[in-house]
């Protein structure tokens, strides 16, 4: 805005005051005073003067071929495209923030499946020692059930290394303090619902992403510049004008002044081409803002299309590891049943737990990667789920 104001400034006339006070000493004068004493002539030429002088200078470009307002115009869509710019990394922010937090979840949900599974590993173990107790078990079965429990704890020290990961990567995007530990306070669900159809998505994108509209600013700019690069060669008009007040304090004349006013035209009519080659510059800056944007619209196609794909494919995944954890905690239950009971054994009630445990993850993983494909498509949208444009003021 301030570099608008500078170009803005062109519109107006400049003034410029100036004021002189000069004490000159005459050697020609001297000299003829000199000569004069010695031929018996009274010295009459003044050897010393002290003279005051002040002028106000005023010029106005009437015509300066073009380059004023293009400089106007150029300083307007600057001005344009970093509110667009601002926008951008707004809504980049807002996506990796929430990527995050989803990341977070993830991992807080890790750690308490991985907690979980140690709890029934240790049931299971305890469910082997009483049988072998009872002579109705095996050593074989207990030392299956100490292998499972010590798997389980590796993979909760693995969930609780990615829970720290993504706390300080939260925060790192948060910028907070390095001694403040993060965690989610909402429970995993889903977040929304997308009710636009792909095409429309692809529509919505090409209307709202800033990219898109920086890279036409950028082309507008460039035209501005070839403009400005030509006005070089055009002849520009000025209005001149000056008001003159002297005085010579040596004497008692007082103030003398005068003022002089007309008009200007200047014309470098040749440059060596160095006008001509900055505006072709400019023209090929314009062919690459157009190569720039087809570029642009073609990765914003692509990733509305990837995550409108995700989105639903995660969906579907959502009903489908629901399912899986009813019939895998009906599963468990009847192997411990069955183990209890002596006609099961210990290797069912295993990978009767390990698989209740890959429910629950494929279940809590496909809810956050719903999610973070939701959080996706939105940026890809740009401007969701507010749906709000950076407005210009």
């Amino acid at each position: 805005r301030a570099q608008l104001k500078e170009q803005q400034a062109a519109l107006l006339p400049t003034a410029q005051a100036e004021t002189s006070l000069t004490q000159d000493q005459s050697a020609a004068a001297q000299r003829q005073n000199e000569l004069a004493r010695q031929q018996g002539i009274p010295a009459v030429t003044p050897e010393d003067s002290t003279t005051l002088q002040g002028s106000v200078r005023i010029v106005y470009g009437v015509y300066t071929g073009g380059e004023r307002t293009a400089q106007i115009k150029r300083a307007e869509k600057v001005i344009r495209q970093q509110e667009l710019e601002v926008e951008r990394v707004s809504e980049q922010t807002r996506f990796d923030a929430t990527d995050a937090y989803y990341e977070l979840q993830r991992g807080d949900a890790q750690v308490a499946i991985a907690q979980a599974s140690i709890e029934d590993a240790s049931q299971s173990l305890r469910d082997a020692q009483l049988l072998e107790q009872a002579g109705l078990g095996t050593r074989f079965a207990v030392l299956q059930a100490e292998v499972d429990l010590a798997n389980a704890n590796q993979d909760l020290t693995r969930a609780i290394s990615n829970q720290r990961i993504s706390r300080r990567r939260l925060a790192q995007i948060l910028s907070v303090g390095q001694h403040i530990e993060l965690t989610a306070a909402d429970e995993i669900r889903e977040a929304g619902t997308w009710g636009l159809s792909l095409d429309d998505s692809i529509v919505l994108a090409y209307k709202n992403r800033a990219e898109l509209e920086q890279q036409l600013l950028q082309r507008e700019i460039s035209a501005e510049d070839r403009s400005i690069a030509i006005s070089a060669v055009i002849p520009q008009v000025d209005l001149l004008g000056q008001y003159n007040v002297l005085n010579d304090l040596s004497d008692e004349a007082g103030f003398g002044d005068g003022f002089s006013v007309g008009g200007r035209i200047r014309w470098t009519f040749f440059d060596g081409g160095r006008a001509f080659a900055r505006a072709r510059q400019a023209e090929r800056n314009i062919d690459r803002a157009d190569t720039e944007f087809s570029l642009r619209r073609n990765e914003i196609r692509l990733q509305v299309e990837e995550s409108y794909y995700s989105l639903i494919s995660n969906q579907e995944n959502i009903k489908t590891s629901q399912k899986s954890i009813e019939s895998a905690t009906e599963s468990l239950r009847l192997a411990r049943l069955r183990f209890q009971a002596g006609v099961g054994t210990q290797t069912d009630v295993i990978n009767s737990q390990r698989d209740l445990t890959d429910a629950r993850s494929r279940y809590l993983q496909a809810i956050v990667d719903y999610n973070r494909s939701l959080n996706s498509l939105q940026r890809s949208i740009s401007n969701l789920p507010d749906n709000r444009l950076f407005e210009v003021r």
